[in-house]
């Protein structure tokens, strides 16, 4: 491998961060696109739907395309489409074209999240694997605190088209660096065949696996039960904790110090803890804050005190059993791992666009509803994780 370790982590990260940054960057222009498209809260909020079911479709193929064609050919392409959708998002004259531009980037975001985490275990194995996914964990964990700041600042200032011109140029960076940096980790004696038979076969495989399927919903609910504070962030920040657009951070800055403690931890314990161990120290400390949230919603007003500090807490034991959840995953299916990323990061996507469009909107009104859906979120993961223990085995899908 040409590329120092320390460069890897750290454009794997980027690759990863395009995802939250389409997502948290123009959360805090939601009042500025409503606006000046005059369109509805709701229309608004399908707009992250528009984004979020085809990123949860894309990703059935980003991985089974990458098997077939290489890492880095597939992560360049989507880039430069994600370039192209931030364009017509950009330009948008009403909510339907907007909804156009969502769904294209939805479409080609996530190229460099699947095809990255193929790159991991192209490259690396075992504790080195769990390592090296902590350390690109805690490095994109930064995006979605910086990604409203960012957005904030930029539709206040320059208008909310330019937050898209804004994602724009963060893909065309990307796609440069991947062009200049990125080796091609899959060899071609390595690719495996796209014939539909051969698919068919791997996709059988993986999604009938019941412990696999149990993995990567674990991560999906476990993500799912702060995810609903960030789709809700307009309304959660706003109405409830009567913050502006300009004061984000004061969700997303704990939450991600939260993530990048828990990923640093999860680092430290590679080797030294079971990756048994250590997610169920991960849903104990994720526990520890639900049930802190619950009680708190119950008994003190809303303010920034009350409701932030456990969603921080929470995003911590989250990120400890993250890395272990998903290379637990991947293991399974040791000969297509990109296609395995795919069907992982599709179960995922898709448990998170039903949390941005249906179930945020049904529990913002109150902070105590969304108290309830982070119960509900973890413990939906707890069970899906139990349920994965049983019958584990690594599958050789050729």
């Amino acid at each position: 491998m040409k590329i120092p370790y320390a460069l890897l982590a750290l454009l794997l990260a980027a690759l990863n961060t395009i995802g939250p940054f389409a997502v948290d960057t123009y959360l805090p222009a939601f009042p500025a696109i409503r606006d000046g498209l005059h369109a509805t809260q709701l229309g608004l909020q399908q707009s992250l739907t528009a984004y979020m079911l085809p990123f949860s479709f894309m990703m059935l193929w980003h991985g089974a395309i990458s098997d077939a064609f290489g890492r880095k050919r597939v992560i360049i392409v989507g880039e430069a489409v994600f370039v192209l959708a931030s364009l017509l998002c950009a330009f948008a004259p009403n909510i339907e074209a907007l909804w156009l531009g969502r769904i294209l980037q939805g479409l080609s975001a996530g190229a460099g999240v699947i095809a990255g985490r193929a790159v991991i275990r192209d490259v690396f194995e075992g504790i080195a694997a769990q390592r090296l996914m902590s350390h690109v964990a805690m490095v994109f964990a930064i995006a979605p605190a910086v990604a409203p700041i960012i957005g904030g600042a930029i539709a206040t200032t320059l208008g909310w088209r330019a937050v898209f011109l804004f994602l724009g140029m963060v893909a065309l960076a990307l796609l440069l660096l991947t062009w200049r940096l990125l080796p091609e980790t899959l060899p071609p004696e390595k690719r495996q065949s796209l014939h539909p038979a051969h698919l068919f076969a791997a996709y059988r495989s993986m999604f009938g696996s019941l412990p696999f399927v149990m993995l990567s919903l674990s991560m999906a609910l476990f993500f799912s039960g702060f995810f609903i504070y960030v789709m809700s962030a307009p309304v959660f920040l706003i109405q409830h904790l009567g913050l502006s657009a300009r004061e984000f951070g004061w969700l997303f800055v704990p939450m991600v110090i939260g993530m990048i403690c828990g990923s640093a931890l999860s680092a430290k314990l590679a080797g030294r803890l079971s990756p048994g161990s250590t997610v169920w120290l991960a849903y104990g400390i994720a526990a520890t804050a639900m049930l802190i949230n619950v009680i708190l919603s119950y008994t003190v007003g809303d303010s920034v005190a009350t409701r932030i500090p456990q969603i921080m807490l929470y995003t911590f034991g989250m990120s400890i059993a993250t890395p272990t959840l998903t290379l637990r995953a991947l293991d399974m299916f040791p000969h297509r791992r990109g296609t395995a990323a795919s069907c992982q990061g599709a179960i995922q996507t898709l448990a998170m666009s039903i949390a941005a469009g249906v179930v945020a909107p049904a529990l913002w009104s109150t902070t105590r509803l969304l108290a309830w859906g982070m119960v509900a979120g973890l413990t939906l993961s707890l069970l899906a994780y139990v349920v994965s223990l049983c019958n584990y085995r690594i599958v050789d899908v050729e």
